[in-house]
């Protein structure tokens, strides 16, 4: 049998992660128990988070250990079976990490449909990133007719749903990203009225001028000078769903400057602001619902997405700096095999 290749976390990173913190090793693949399944790797998905979990802190989930197998999603085929509701040849999204080959137990997988939407597009807009959007919007975001909806990361994984989803909702939609071509893309091609890139010399003006009644919902991923900029026209009773603050992620320290908390602490109490943070998966229940919304919206042409497929296992670690710093068009994943 074939050698199973992987990469561990080998050295927790002080800024952005590199080939120091992150090793491609080989090792023999366990032996298939009792209600496990042997698992090889298709589609890797690569997401923001996947930072966090290099560091050694408290969150909302545990870190990665030295010397274990970076966290992640997949999508894999089945080779060998010990379980009755799973047999080789079935495609099975699950979290296997940055591996090519895995045993899991059978329980922890779910089987996918190929009919609904094709096997990549389970880890993106049918799977985690597209529930991410569904959950944070509508849920926390509660948008109604009307309204304007400003989403960061517009045209990343997670921003390019929301948008979509708030256009159905009857919003005006405007979405910030980090290029022109980024912008133009969520404009024409996910029915955006506006979007703004972040790193223009007038991005505040810019914004404002995309804003002219205000903003209503602003659905965070980034954080920083994107974040200050709304914070500037948001509405009464404006709601901010927190999903992310990539912009932050690989900070060493605090920025330098005053100390904003207090007048900001001010406005959430005058203007009855709402922040939530949230995390999909404590809100599995809505599953079977956004599951079927969501291949709805697909055969209906409702909801478009785009994929950034990068082709080799050995280019994972790459991937994932560029993911970091932008570089990424649509949803991020590596073809394993």
């Amino acid at each position: 049998m074939s050698k199973n290749q992987k990469f561990t976390l080998v050295k927790r990173p002080v800024g952005m992660p590199d080939d120091t913190h992150l090793k491609l090793e080989e090792s023999d693949i366990p032996a298939v128990g009792d209600g496990q399944v042997l698992l090889l790797t298709r589609y890797l998905s690569l997401d923001p988070y996947m930072r966090g979990r290099m560091n050694d802190g408290a969150s909302y989930a545990s870190p990665v250990g030295l010397g274990e197998v970076m966290t992640g999603e997949a999508v894999s085929e089945v080779l060998e079976s010990r379980h009755p509701d799973l047999s080789p040849g079935d495609m099975v999204v699950g979290r296997t990490g940055w591996q090519t080959h895995s045993v899991v137990h059978a329980d922890e997988l779910f089987r996918i449909d190929p009919e609904l939407a094709p096997p990549s597009a389970w880890l993106g807009v049918m799977g985690m990133t597209g529930f991410t959007a569904y959950v944070g919007l509508l849920e926390f975001g509660k948008p109604k007719a009307g309204e304007t909806v400003v989403v960061s990361a517009a045209s990343g994984a997670v921003g390019q749903i929301v948008g979509q989803i708030a256009k159905m909702e009857g919003c005006r939609v405007v979405g910030v990203a980090g290029a022109d071509d980024k912008c133009q893309h969520v404009v024409e091609h996910y029915g955006f009225d506006a979007c703004v890139n972040y790193k223009d010399d007038d991005f505040k003006a810019q914004l404002a001028k995309a804003c002219p009644d205000g903003i209503d919902v602003y659905f965070e991923n980034v954080g920083g000078k994107v974040f200050e900029a709304v914070m500037k026209l948001v509405n009464t009773f404006a709601r901010i769903p927190v999903c992310g603050r990539i912009a932050h992620y690989n900070q060493t320290e605090l920025p330098e400057g005053p100390d904003r908390m207090i007048p900001f602490m001010g406005q959430i109490l005058v203007k009855r602001l709402m922040f939530r943070g949230f995390i999909q998966s404590d809100h599995n229940e809505l599953l079977p619902q956004f599951r079927r919304d969501m291949s709805q919206w697909l055969k209906e042409g409702k909801v478009r997405y785009q994929e950034d497929v990068v082709e080799g296992f050995e280019n994972t670690a790459t991937a994932f700096q560029g993911l970091l710093q932008g570089r990424n068009r649509g949803k991020l994943v590596i073809k394993v095999s």
